[in-house]
């Protein structure tokens, strides 16, 4: 008994710890490439003839920053003789993909039945659910590395286009056997995967390369560098989108639409408009066009997904007014009626002292084993298991449509507890 109650919170505790370590070493990595992408955009060519040039030096920049000034250069290909000491940009992203995959196993897998099935989508087992959603982060890769090393590699608008559909695709698959916060979590770890693979695969492997070649005396092959470079640019276009998925459990009005493939396809495709913008203006260009899509595309989704009033019909015993004509007592009844719907569907997660496994506390806070809880988050309950439908957590407790309609009707009509 005592281990039923110290596993979840066990596990609540490590959800913390390594969630914490993911944005720091997140944040270190995505700060890094968002720096170099600027870097490499605002260096400026160094004077024909000069010192700089003839040292093979492509750009520099000078920079102040924190009380002092900074002069960063870039080598055509590298330089004449290799320095004695290389900071080498690997851990950051390596540290990022650990933490999150581990984040994923501890949240999605360990507790698959809650998290990653819903059965009004497929009646899958744990471990096929996670099957799936690791093999999605193999077909990524896969996928995304032929691509690249493809001709159309070569073209990065139509390359673009490319991955963008293979990904809107791949969402589309996935919310046909997962429910949509699973789906939306492992469309964020391919992008990821992709990301880490990129680092560890082709663009440090191709600086060790290029490093080796200086250490015998040779001159290094650019290509290397070309292909690193092109890398790095795919991975900083990623970073948004990936973002957005990291923070969209939080937000069921988008992983659980009907069309939440769709949903996640116009929010990537702004992400990737607004990070075009910045890239442009560090070279020195500034189109608001870019900006301008970006903000339409995220108008169109927020009004395309808005809750209709009339999402659910409420039977007429249960519409407002029908109790009692609303007199008090009518009130308390039609309340005593939604407690009871409540603390059958809701309170397993939702209360003090969780009785859902894997649970060690109410989610986001959210306890509704009480009159008070359940009026103080009563708007919240109208949106989640009304107007979305997406509580409780994969209709684990099958929550009918009859009883939503009753949770409508009391909101409805005032959300009165007496």
């Amino acid at each position: 008994m005592l281990m039923d109650y110290l596993l979840p919170y066990g596990l609540e505790w490590m959800n913390l710890l390594v969630r914490w370590l993911h944005i720091i070493t997140g944040i270190a990595w995505i700060g890094a490439s968002f720096y170099f992408v600027w870097l490499d955009n605002s260096l400026r060519p160094p004077a024909p003839g000069g010192e700089l040039a003839r040292k093979g030096v492509a750009g520099e920049l000078w920079a102040v920053h924190g009380g002092g000034f900074y002069n960063p250069q870039k080598y055509m290909v590298a330089p004449a003789e290799l320095p004695a000491e290389l900071h080498w940009f690997k851990w950051e992203a390596y540290s990022t993909w650990l933490s999150g995959f581990a984040l994923l196993t501890i949240v999605y897998y360990f507790n698959a039945q809650a998290m990653m099935v819903d059965r009004s989508v497929a009646d899958l087992s744990s471990w096929q659910a996670i099957g799936i959603g690791l093999g999605s982060l193999v077909v990524a890769w896969v996928f995304y590395d032929l691509l690249c090393r493809s001709r159309l590699g070569k073209h990065d608008l139509a390359f673009g286009a490319v991955i963008f559909a293979f990904l809107v695709g791949a969402t589309w698959v996935l919310t046909q056997f997962l429910s949509g916060r699973a789906a939306y979590i492992h469309v964020g770890a391919m992008i990821g995967t992709i990301m880490v693979a990129n680092v560890a695969m082709v663009i440090i492997p191709g600086q060790r390369k290029m490093v080796n070649a200086m250490r015998a005396g040779q001159k290094p092959d650019p290509v290397y560098g070309i292909r690193g470079k092109q890398r790095s640019v795919h991975n900083n276009y990623f970073t948004l989108p990936v973002l957005f998925i990291m923070i969209s459990n939080h937000f069921a009005m988008t992983y659980h639409h009907a069309h939440a493939w769709a949903v996640l396809g116009m929010i990537m495709l702004a992400g990737v408009f607004i990070r075009h913008f910045f890239n442009l203006r560090h070279k020195g260009r500034i189109e608001w066009k870019y900006p301008a899509i970006g903000v339409l595309l995220l108008a169109a989704v927020a009004i395309a997904i808005a809750p209709r009033p009339a999402a659910v019909s409420a039977p007429a015993s249960a519409q407002p007014g029908a109790l009692s004509a609303g007199t008090g007592a009518g009130a308390g009844a039609q309340f005593a009626q939604v407690q009871g719907i409540i603390a059958q569907r809701c309170v397993s997660c939702h209360a003090a002292h969780p009785t859902q496994p894997g649970f060690a506390a109410a989610p986001a806070g959210v306890a509704l084993d009480n009159a008070q809880g359940i009026s103080q988050n009563a708007a919240r309950i109208y949106q989640q298991a009304v107007q979305l439908k997406a509580m409780p957590l994969a209709n684990m407790t099958n929550m009918t449509d009859a009883e939503r309609a009753q949770v409508a009707a009391w909101f409805e009509g005032g959300a009165k507890t007496n």
